[in-house]
């Protein structure tokens, strides 16, 4: 068979993969990021569909409207009024935008106008305080695009609107009620502010001495604060008070054995440990405070059945890893240990990466963590 006839059937049963108009060429363009190569095919000759879309994503809205006006009046199709959707609502256009915009986000699947469709869809509900609306479509977009900053950052303005909407009606329609002290000083709490906090934490239970809750976030609050004795021991007397209006509360208990433990008060402390988990078995936390005092008392057995069940709780925790195979070590099971060891040093290990390579190439080497 000659060369010749070989090229011919090679050339024949490639597959034929159709040129991109130079429309859709500037379309991706667009798309990636390549506004000059979209100028270029634009200089070829006037197409105004393709100038709106492209002054849409350059941010030139009214300039983007004019072009696409003028697109849809020679040819109406559904990207020009999707477009023109998008460009009215980008400057403020959101009722007449609406409609069109709750059509492309119903029509178009998984694609980039789906995702501008969304975006701006969840921005008009949101200018207007439909909440639920806003949350059903970036709902959709984070489960089509995880990743995205764009879906991301709106779901984070969403929330902190709804939040901060919820806060001004509560102070405006309920503002003695005990619940504005206590948001005020879990407000506080974030902010650092603990005395303040404190102060709003007492107004609540001044109010309503019966709610739940109050007495221990004011011993939180109380212990944040301070760990001087009289602190410790205020905050024992709030935990306390919150087990006599909650008597099946396990955080309640464990905040009560770190106190004892911090007071020196090893065995007054287990039995706390021990209520928090009879409350609740899978307290990861208490288990691992209960196995490391079991520890210090050389009871091995059930330290190692404590920590075993906290490591499995708590499968990052190098506290929980490093209790463990001193456990481990300290009973004479060195097999054991050298695993609970290698577990807690993979932990400690720095994670790799393109920073941990850059840092390589510039000589250093990533920070080592602390013993």
């Amino acid at each position: 068979m000659s060369l010749r006839i070989i090229i011919f059937l090679l050339l024949v049963s490639a597959p034929f993969v159709p040129a991109q108009t130079p429309f859709e060429d500037a379309l991706s363009a667009i798309e990636r990021g390549d506004y000059d190569r979209a100028d270029q095919i634009l200089s070829t000759g006037p197409q105004p569909l393709l100038q709106g879309i492209l002054q849409f994503h350059r941010g030139d809205y009214v300039a983007a409207e004019r072009s696409l006006v003028q697109a849809l009046e020679k040819n109406d199709n559904s990207s020009g009024r999707a477009f023109l959707a998008l460009t009215r609502a980008a400057i403020g256009g959101c009722d007449s935008a609406r409609a069109e915009l709750e059509q492309t986000f119903r029509r178009v699947g998984a694609s980039e106008l789906h995702r501008l469709a969304g975006l701006a869809l969840a921005q008009c509900h949101l200018t207007a305080n439909r909440f639920s609306e806003s949350f059903a479509v970036l709902a959709n977009l984070a489960s089509l695009f995880p990743d995205d900053a764009d879906v991301l950052y709106q779901s984070a303005r969403l929330h902190m609107k709804a939040w901060n909407d919820a806060v001004f009606q509560m102070f405006e329609k309920t503002p003695a009620s005990f619940r504005v002290n206590q948001l005020s000083a879990e407000i506080f709490e974030i902010q650092g502010k603990y005395g303040e906090a404190i102060a709003e934490f007492r107004k609540a239970i001044e109010k309503n001495r019966t709610a739940l809750n109050l007495h221990f976030r004011l011993g939180r609050a109380l212990l944040m604060e301070s760990h001087s004795a009289d602190s410790l021991e205020a905050a024992r007397q709030e935990f306390e008070s919150e087990l006599k209006l909650n008597p099946s509360d396990a955080a309640a208990e464990y905040q009560i054995g770190q106190i004892l433990s911090a007071q020196q008060k090893a065995e007054e402390a287990g039995k706390r440990y021990e209520r928090a988990l009879a409350l609740s078995p899978k307290f990861a936390e208490a288990l691992l405070a209960l196995g490391k005092l079991r520890l210090d008392e050389k009871r091995f057995a059930e330290s190692q059945e404590l920590l075993q069940k906290a490591v499995a709780l708590l499968p990052k925790s190098e506290a929980a890893h490093y209790a463990l195979m001193i456990a481990y070590r300290n009973a004479g099971k060195t097999e054991e240990a050298l695993r609970a060891k290698e577990a807690l040093e993979k932990l400690q290990r720095p994670p790799e990466g393109e920073f941990t390579d850059f840092l390589r190439r510039l000589g250093e080497g990533p920070a080592k963590s602390k013993e």
